[in-house]
């Protein structure tokens, strides 16, 4: 009987002692962590869904430079293969995505800054509407951005701190990437106004 009563009292202990070490909120803090990852797709989806439509309309419209149309879509296909498991949202693999991101970022610049010698595109209703969706969407990436790489730090403080990262050890919690600024992001932009 005795025996029976310390296996259960060694039990409910045993409970305690992983309720203190935060497994559940570890869990709570991932799904989060991977809750906003889907966020941040959704945001990078809606931008590749307006390139199409805004290629199609730069093409239509001016006799643009096809080499810049050919990287904006290159840029894209590349950026939508990269595919993060939201379970394996290591530094590497955020890393990777967000360099594919970041190449069409640019591409999608030189595109927009092209098309400023273009005055009968830039008074094309259809350019002007998806350049407003895609400034707006530019925002939202960088809003979701933003939170992801919150929520992240607060799961990734969680699993490194003691004794958290005893249970986090036990049961297979990472440490996750976040966004970084981009290369060149520390140094303000020279402006020149001419003489």
């Amino acid at each position: 009987m005795k025996k029976a009563i310390y296996g259960i009292v060694g039990f409910i202990t045993l409970l305690i002692l992983f309720a203190s070490c935060g497994y559940n909120n570890m869990v709570k803090l991932d799904e989060q962590v991977q809750s906003q990852w889907a966020q941040v797709e959704n945001v990078y989806q809606r931008r590749s869904d307006l390139i199409p439509n805004l290629v199609n309309t730069v093409k239509g419209v001016a006799n643009f430079e096809q080499s810049t149309l050919t990287k904006v879509m290159e840029a894209r296909a590349k950026a939508t293969s990269i595919q993060v498991d939201p379970n394996k949202l290591s530094p590497e693999n955020v890393k990777k995505f967000q360099g594919a991101q970041g190449e069409l970022s640019q591409a999608i610049g030189r595109l927009m800054m092209i098309t400023e010698n273009y005055p009968n595109l830039k008074a094309n209703e259809n350019f002007l509407e998806l350049q407003a969706q895609l400034e707006g969407t530019e925002n939202r990436i960088t809003v979701e951005r933003q939170r992801f790489n919150e929520v992240t730090q607060q799961y990734n403080a969680k699993v490194r701190t003691f004794p958290n990262n005893l249970t986090a050890g036990m049961f297979g919690f990472e440490k996750k990437g976040y966004f970084q600024a981009e290369a060149g992001a520390e140094k303000a932009p020279k402006v020149d106004f001419g003489k």
